[in-house]
This record gives C-alpha cells, structure tokens and sequence, in this order.
C-alpha cells in the first residue's frame, strides 16, 4: 500500500471516528450529572470520580489522549538520526561512491526502509559519468527533491499531536458550555439555590481541565518532534551531500577510482534482476 493511499484511509478511518465520538459524547452529556456533596461533608474524589462526572465527552478525551500516547511513541522510534540514516548503510554506500559503484550503492539504497537510503535512491538515478562531475547538479537537485517529500512523509505523523492538541481543549471547552447550559436550565426550572448552580458548574469545569490536560503534552510532543525531525533531516541532507562529493570527486576517499568507467552502463539496465525472474 503506497503513502499516500494509507494516509487517505487513516482519514477515512478517524473523521467517521471522532464525528461518532463527539456525538455520543453530546449524547450521554444529557444524563443528569451526580448531586454535588452536602456542604460541610468533605469527600475523596478520585480520578474515576471524575472522568464520571465530566459526561460522555471525558470519552472523546480519553480518545484523543491515547492517540496522543500512540503517535508519541511512534514519533520516538522513528524520528532518530540511528533509524533515518543508519551509520552502517552510509558507511557503505560512501565506499561504494569510492569506488564509483553506483549499481552497488544502488543496490544497497534500494533494500533499506530509511530515509537516507529513499534520498540516496533519487541522486543515483541521475549519475552520469559522461557529464561534469557525475552529473552533480541534476544529482544535488533531485536529493533536494527527495528530502522534501521525507520530511512531508514524516511531518504527517507529527500534525497529529497538533491535530490532538487543537482538539482536545475545543471537545474539552465545548462540553463545559454544554454542562453550563444544563446547570441554567436546571436553576431557571426548579427553585434551585446558588449552591446548586455553583456544584453544577464545577462538574462542567471538569471537561475544561481534561481537555487541557490532554492538549498540553501534545503540544509540547508536536514542537519537540517537528524541531527534532528538522535536525535528523538535516543530518541527512549532510550525509547524502557527503557521498555526492565522493562520486564526484570533490571528496577523495581510499580507495577511490580515478578514471571514470569508459561505457558505464545505464542505472536501471545494470540493476540486477528480481529474483525469480
């Protein structure tokens, strides 16, 4: 399944979610909240105590903070300089460049998940020794393009904690006003005292307190990843920067070839075949 097609069904999957999601939660908000405590007696309120009291929109919540932890942890093992660029493929891929094997570096790229090895794959398509420097513009400027488009691949996971932190407070908020409404509509129907009003209000708070509480980590999840994508990424940009100079020749390694191969042969003719084939 390509990229594009499983970010599409993910959306597919997660608006119909949380359109449910919000609605249930307007659902159950209607039931009638649990009488505040009589004044003057004090009470243990736990955190299930609360999540009870905040109605059916603690459930939305409850939903965006385990989406939170998920992409979280994702982002964690992912977004790292070892995982996109790991230091044993670079190492090889520089003595390939070395030794101007661009089938083998190639090679190399093409069976490795990483980032580099995606960005490595786009520049060796547009080696030609034929041209000044291996062709090193044409080369620079289809990396460039590939980096661009990793680091899109890679944000995408790191707008959901944005998507989660603009959610949270708003679902947070709303079932605040929501439980406000209940608490006027209530104290405008019945001879309810000040007393009442202000238990009802506090129960409303609740959804406010939680929908902050889930927004703030992610936030703060979507700052630290989107800074530390920009660094890894740079990394990258370096490294594949650092192998186009090799083949090059701007960078001369042990090892490195002087003459340039007299009939290299086209990238994808060289490619060795699939097996089975």
């Amino acid at each position: 399944m390509t990229f594009p097609r499983l970010r599409k069904n993910l959306a597919v999957l997660f608006i119909p979610m949380f359109t449910c999601l919000l609605l249930t939660g307007i659902a159950l908000a209607q039931e009638a909240p649990a009488p505040p405590a009589p004044v003057g007696v004090e009470q243990n309120v736990s955190a299930l105590d609360l999540y009870k009291q905040g109605g059916g929109f603690m459930h939305v919540l409850l939903i965006c903070s385990i989406g939170t932890i998920a992409v979280s942890v994702y982002c964690f093992i992912q977004i790292t300089k070892k995982k996109m660029a790991p230091p044993s493929l670079v190492d090889q891929v520089n003595a390939a460049m070395a030794s101007r094997d661009v089938v083998g570096a190639y090679g190399v790229c093409q069976g490795n998940p990483a980032s580099y090895a995606r960005v490595m794959t786009g520049a060796l398509l547009k080696v030609n020794f034929e041209r000044d420097l291996a062709n090193k513009v044409s080369m620079t400027d289809a990396a460039a393009e590939a980096i661009d488009e990793e680091e899109h691949r890679q944000m995408v996971w790191v707008n959901y904690l944005n998507i989660f932190a603009t959610l949270a407070p708003m679902i947070g908020l709303l079932g605040t006003v929501w439980g406000m409404i209940e608490a006027f509509d209530k104290l405008a129907t019945t001879s309810g005292d000040a007393k009442e009003l202000a238990g009802g209000i506090k129960i409303a708070m609740v959804t406010t307190a939680a929908g902050l509480i889930v927004g703030i980590p992610s936030m703060f999840f979507y700052f630290f990843f989107r800074d530390k994508l920009q660094g890894v990424m740079t990394t990258v940009q370096k490294h594949v920067s650092f192998a186009i100079d090799i083949l090059s020749g701007e960078i001369r390694l042990q090892g490195a070839v002087d003459p340039p191969p007299e009939n290299p042969a086209p990238l994808e003719d060289a490619a060795p075949a699939p097996a089975g084939a």
